[in-house]
Protein backbone atom coordinates (compact mmCIF):
# COMPACT_ATOMS: atom_id res chain seq x y z
CA UNK A 1 0.00 0.00 0.00
CA UNK A 2 1.51 3.57 -1.03
CA UNK A 3 2.13 5.65 1.71
CA UNK A 4 2.39 9.35 1.59
CA UNK A 5 3.44 12.28 4.21
CA UNK A 6 2.13 15.79 4.05
CA UNK A 7 3.60 18.01 6.50
CA UNK A 8 1.79 20.91 6.97
CA UNK A 9 4.28 24.89 7.85
CA UNK A 10 2.80 27.39 7.09
CA UNK A 11 3.85 29.29 10.30
CA UNK A 12 5.67 32.41 10.71
CA UNK A 13 7.39 33.91 13.92
CA UNK A 14 4.53 35.75 15.47
CA UNK A 15 4.44 34.36 19.12
CA UNK A 16 8.17 32.97 19.07
CA UNK A 17 8.96 36.98 18.93
CA UNK A 18 10.90 37.09 15.58
CA UNK A 19 10.96 37.24 12.31
CA UNK A 20 12.44 34.13 11.22
CA UNK A 21 9.14 31.27 11.07
CA UNK A 22 9.29 28.70 13.54
CA UNK A 23 9.35 25.77 11.17
CA UNK A 24 12.78 26.96 9.76
CA UNK A 25 14.60 28.01 13.60
CA UNK A 26 17.71 26.21 14.41
CA UNK A 27 17.30 23.53 17.36
CA UNK A 28 20.18 22.79 19.44
CA UNK A 29 21.82 19.88 17.56
CA UNK A 30 22.08 22.53 14.61
CA UNK A 31 19.55 21.16 12.53
CA UNK A 32 16.42 23.35 11.40
CA UNK A 33 12.97 22.11 12.71
CA UNK A 34 11.72 20.87 9.37
CA UNK A 35 14.54 18.93 8.93
CA UNK A 36 14.13 17.11 11.92
CA UNK A 37 10.71 16.37 11.53
CA UNK A 38 11.20 15.03 7.26
CA UNK A 39 14.11 12.87 9.15
CA UNK A 40 11.58 10.83 11.11
CA UNK A 41 9.24 10.28 8.33
CA UNK A 42 12.20 9.41 5.98
CA UNK A 43 13.44 6.75 8.88
CA UNK A 44 10.21 5.10 9.29
CA UNK A 45 9.43 4.67 5.50
CA UNK A 46 12.58 5.82 2.95
CA UNK A 47 10.03 4.91 0.46
CA UNK A 48 7.69 7.01 1.31
CA UNK A 49 6.48 9.76 -1.00
CA UNK A 50 6.73 13.20 1.04
CA UNK A 51 5.35 16.59 -0.01
CA UNK A 52 5.78 19.93 2.29
CA UNK A 53 3.36 22.64 2.10
CA UNK A 54 4.80 26.18 2.87
CA UNK A 55 3.64 29.68 1.97
CA UNK A 56 5.06 30.53 -1.72
CA UNK A 57 7.12 33.30 -0.32
CA UNK A 58 8.97 31.30 2.30
CA UNK A 59 10.24 28.35 -0.75
CA UNK A 60 13.23 29.96 -1.51
CA UNK A 61 14.27 30.66 1.49
CA UNK A 62 13.64 26.95 2.19
CA UNK A 63 15.36 25.90 -0.66
CA UNK A 64 18.85 28.32 0.33
CA UNK A 65 18.72 25.68 4.17
CA UNK A 66 18.33 22.75 2.30
CA UNK A 67 21.81 23.59 0.31
CA UNK A 68 22.86 24.73 3.86
CA UNK A 69 22.31 22.20 6.21
CA UNK A 70 22.76 19.42 3.76
CA UNK A 71 19.00 18.08 3.78
CA UNK A 72 18.72 15.26 1.71
CA UNK A 73 15.61 13.39 2.44
CA UNK A 74 13.43 13.16 -0.79
CA UNK A 75 10.47 15.42 -0.64
CA UNK A 76 8.57 17.77 -2.64
CA UNK A 77 7.53 21.33 -2.13
CA UNK A 78 3.53 22.72 -3.00
CA UNK A 79 1.56 26.11 -2.02
CA UNK A 80 0.55 26.00 0.94
CA UNK A 81 -3.18 27.89 1.55
CA UNK A 82 -4.87 30.45 2.97
CA UNK A 83 -5.81 28.37 6.03
CA UNK A 84 -4.21 25.00 7.09
CA UNK A 85 -7.68 23.47 5.63
CA UNK A 86 -7.07 24.61 2.27
CA UNK A 87 -3.08 23.67 2.68
CA UNK A 88 -3.76 20.26 2.82
CA UNK A 89 -6.60 20.16 -0.08
CA UNK A 90 -4.28 21.48 -2.12
CA UNK A 91 -1.93 18.91 -1.14
CA UNK A 92 -4.19 16.12 -1.70
CA UNK A 93 -4.69 17.28 -5.33
CA UNK A 94 -0.78 16.17 -5.76
CA UNK A 95 -1.50 12.53 -4.89
CA UNK A 96 -3.34 10.39 -7.54
CA UNK A 97 -3.77 7.02 -5.93
CA UNK A 98 -4.99 5.02 -3.46
CA UNK A 99 -3.32 4.26 -0.11
CA UNK A 100 -2.41 6.12 2.99
CA UNK A 101 -1.53 9.68 3.80
CA UNK A 102 -0.46 11.61 7.44
CA UNK A 103 -0.69 14.84 7.90
CA UNK A 104 1.87 16.23 10.40
CA UNK A 105 2.71 19.63 11.77
CA UNK A 106 6.07 20.93 10.11
CA UNK A 107 6.63 22.27 13.95
CA UNK A 108 6.17 18.79 15.78
CA UNK A 109 10.31 17.69 15.13
CA UNK A 110 9.87 14.87 17.72
CA UNK A 111 7.68 12.40 16.38
CA UNK A 112 8.97 8.74 16.84
CA UNK A 113 9.00 6.56 14.40
CA UNK A 114 6.79 4.22 16.80
CA UNK A 115 4.14 6.94 17.01
CA UNK A 116 4.57 7.23 13.16
CA UNK A 117 4.35 3.54 12.60
CA UNK A 118 1.69 2.91 15.02
CA UNK A 119 -0.85 5.36 12.99
CA UNK A 120 0.32 4.27 9.18
CA UNK A 121 -0.65 0.22 10.24
CA UNK A 122 -3.87 1.37 12.38
CA UNK A 123 -5.06 3.33 9.83
CA UNK A 124 -4.47 0.56 7.17
CA UNK A 125 -7.39 -1.31 8.92
CA UNK A 126 -9.36 1.67 10.35
CA UNK A 127 -8.94 4.61 7.80
CA UNK A 128 -8.18 6.69 10.35
CA UNK A 129 -6.13 6.99 13.09
CA UNK A 130 -5.20 10.09 15.25
CA UNK A 131 -2.37 10.06 18.07
CA UNK A 132 -3.73 11.28 21.31
CA UNK A 133 -2.38 11.64 25.17
CA UNK A 134 -3.60 11.86 28.61
CA UNK A 135 -4.44 15.07 30.15
CA UNK A 136 -2.35 15.45 33.99
CA UNK A 137 -4.02 18.63 34.74
CA UNK A 138 -6.91 19.60 36.26
CA UNK A 139 -9.47 20.86 33.56
CA UNK A 140 -12.17 23.76 34.27
CA UNK A 141 -15.18 24.50 31.59
CA UNK A 142 -16.19 28.06 31.34
CA UNK A 143 -19.50 28.29 31.62
CA UNK A 144 -21.92 31.50 30.85
CA UNK A 145 -21.58 32.17 34.69
CA UNK A 146 -18.19 31.44 35.43
CA UNK A 147 -16.88 27.68 35.19
CA UNK A 148 -16.82 24.07 36.06
CA UNK A 149 -14.28 21.25 37.09
CA UNK A 150 -14.54 18.61 34.34
CA UNK A 151 -14.06 15.17 34.05
CA UNK A 152 -10.36 15.08 32.95
CA UNK A 153 -10.54 11.09 32.02
CA UNK A 154 -13.14 12.21 29.36
CA UNK A 155 -10.70 14.07 26.96
CA UNK A 156 -7.62 13.79 25.15
CA UNK A 157 -4.91 16.16 23.88
CA UNK A 158 -4.68 15.43 19.98
CA UNK A 159 -1.61 15.17 18.03
CA UNK A 160 -0.28 14.21 14.38
CA UNK A 161 0.22 12.86 12.42
CA UNK A 162 -2.94 11.65 11.72
CA UNK A 163 -3.28 9.45 9.13
CA UNK A 164 -6.11 7.93 6.82
CA UNK A 165 -7.33 6.48 3.54
CA UNK A 166 -6.28 8.99 0.63
CA UNK A 167 -9.75 8.65 -1.02
CA UNK A 168 -11.48 9.21 2.64
CA UNK A 169 -9.47 12.08 3.45
CA UNK A 170 -9.76 13.47 -0.37
CA UNK A 171 -14.01 13.17 -0.11
CA UNK A 172 -13.65 14.78 3.32
CA UNK A 173 -12.23 17.76 1.80
CA UNK A 174 -14.08 18.25 -1.13
CA UNK A 175 -16.47 20.08 1.72
CA UNK A 176 -16.52 23.85 1.65
CA UNK A 177 -14.29 25.05 4.52
CA UNK A 178 -15.67 25.97 8.27
CA UNK A 179 -14.41 27.49 11.30
CA UNK A 180 -14.79 24.56 12.91
CA UNK A 181 -11.60 22.57 11.10
CA UNK A 182 -9.29 22.82 13.66
CA UNK A 183 -7.71 19.55 12.66
CA UNK A 184 -8.06 16.80 9.54
CA UNK A 185 -10.16 14.46 12.08
CA UNK A 186 -12.59 17.24 12.31
CA UNK A 187 -13.00 17.32 8.70
CA UNK A 188 -13.64 13.57 8.47
CA UNK A 189 -15.68 13.63 11.78
CA UNK A 190 -18.04 16.13 10.09
CA UNK A 191 -19.11 14.28 6.66
CA UNK A 192 -20.32 11.67 9.87
CA UNK A 193 -19.52 8.69 8.41
CA UNK A 194 -16.29 7.55 9.49
CA UNK A 195 -15.64 7.40 13.07
CA UNK A 196 -11.85 8.44 14.73
CA UNK A 197 -9.92 5.97 15.65
CA UNK A 198 -7.65 6.73 18.71
CA UNK A 199 -3.84 5.61 19.15
CA UNK A 200 -1.24 6.19 21.64
CA UNK A 201 0.74 9.29 21.29
CA UNK A 202 3.70 10.35 23.00
CA UNK A 203 4.75 13.32 25.61
CA UNK A 204 7.58 14.26 23.37
CA UNK A 205 5.75 14.90 20.47
CA UNK A 206 5.46 18.80 21.29
CA UNK A 207 4.33 21.16 19.39
CA UNK A 208 6.99 24.27 18.74
CA UNK A 209 5.08 27.36 18.84
CA UNK A 210 6.87 29.46 21.68
CA UNK A 211 10.28 30.45 23.06
CA UNK A 212 9.51 27.92 25.98
CA UNK A 213 8.98 25.16 23.86
CA UNK A 214 12.41 25.54 22.01
CA UNK A 215 13.69 25.49 25.94
CA UNK A 216 11.40 21.56 25.90
CA UNK A 217 13.16 20.90 22.44
CA UNK A 218 16.51 21.56 23.83
CA UNK A 219 16.22 19.19 26.21
CA UNK A 220 14.88 16.50 24.71
CA UNK A 221 18.04 16.80 22.23
CA UNK A 222 20.20 16.74 25.13
CA UNK A 223 18.85 13.60 26.91
CA UNK A 224 19.07 11.66 23.32
CA UNK A 225 23.01 12.36 23.24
Amino acid sequence: MDKYALIVAGGNGTRMGGEIPKQFLLLDDGKPVLKRTLEAFHTYDPRMRIILLLPQDQEVYWKQLCVEHDIQVRHEVAHGGETRFHSVRNGLELIRRDGIVGIHDGVRPFVSTAVIARCYETAKTHKTAVPVVEITETVRHLTATGSETVNRNAYRLVQTPQVFDVALLKEAYSQCYSPSFTDDASVVEAMGKTPITLVEGSRENIKITTPFDLKIATGLIRCSI
